[in-house]
């Protein structure tokens, strides 16, 4: 059996429509979508939940946040296969463990103590850093549907290492999935130190940059399905800006994290991290095996 697509809910507005995301995804996929509420208290207050079951108080019960985000999930596909699971404990660790049985994990862009609209939570922050499966952040103004898409178009970075690539694979496969143009990016830079002021030798270093860019494309791609329609573009300037200002007309911004052991632990790479807390659209971080 396929392995389930679990979203984290929290009874915010942002998690419900993260249900909405995963079980257009779960949908798609023919699985299983699991909801995973996960918290120290056992009782919730937000005005967005108490909304969503009709109730004149804002006090709600662990049991009723993943009961609203089930029929949520029914209402919008109502053959769709849905368990819930209530966990005390910290929501950073609880999602963790459930990425080891999962094929996707899928959170909202903040939780109840979001400071900042334009900024990530911590718990997506962490999840996104030590998952052992995809994790989707959902970010953007249009983060509450994977389907229909609104722009018809998926990106994903590729980056230096580009053999095996996992984030390749999954952009190939979400792409197919939607029947959407995937779009193969890869950003290029010529150090300062080896431009030169020969009239004849001035766009050498550049375009050998280029080239290499355009060859690690080329290795990236060349498992790509036959029926994929796909493109690919190098682009000069540092990959954390050139995939935030790709993520302003895609539905799907994916990218890869190829974990570095730290003092302070497992860390995102500074590509994934900038796509998670400024990207325009929905992001998709795929853990690299090294």
């Amino acid at each position: 059996m396929d392995l389930p697509i679990v979203v984290g809910v929290d009874g915010s507005e942002h998690s419900l429509r993260a249900v909405d995301w995963a079980a257009d995804e779960a949908q798609m996929r023919g699985t299983t979508l699991n909801v995973v509420y996960a918290c120290l208290w056992e009782r919730y207050e937000g005005a967005a939940l108490a909304r969503e079951l009709g109730k004149p108080t804002t006090r709600v019960l662990p049991q009723e946040i993943t009961g609203a985000a089930v029929r949520r999930a029914l209402e919008r596909h109502p053959d769709l296969r849905v368990t819930s699971d209530v966990v005390f404990e910290e929501p950073e660790f609880a999602l963790v463990r459930e990425s080891r049985k999962a094929s996707v994990l899928v959170v909202g862009n903040r939780g109840r103590s979001g400071l900042a609209e334009a900024l990530l939570g911590s718990v997506g922050l962490s999840v996104a850093a030590h998952a052992h499966c995809p994790v989707v952040v959902l970010r953007g103004s249009h983060d509450n549907q994977a389907t229909p898409p609104v722009h018809g178009r998926i990106v994903v970075g590729v980056g230096q290492s580009a053999e095996d690539s996992a984030a390749v694979r999954f952009a190939f496969e979400e792409a197919r999935r939607r029947g959407v143009p995937l779009e193969a990016v890869r950003a290029w830079r010529c150090p300062a130190h080896e431009t030169t002021d020969h009239p004849l030798l001035a766009d050498a270093p550049a375009r050998l940059h280029e080239q290499n860019a355009e060859e690690t494309l080329a290795k990236a791609l060349r498992d790509a399905p036959r029926d994929l329609e796909l493109s690919r573009r190098t682009v000069e300037g540092h990959a954390r800006r050139v995939l935030v200002d790709a993520s302003c007309s895609a539905d799907l911004l994916i990218v890869g994290a190829k974990r570095r052991t730290s003092p302070l632990g497992l860390q995102l790479g500074r590509v994934a991290h900038t796509a998670l807390h400024h990207s325009a659209c929905p992001v998709a971080v795929v853990p690299q095996p090294t």
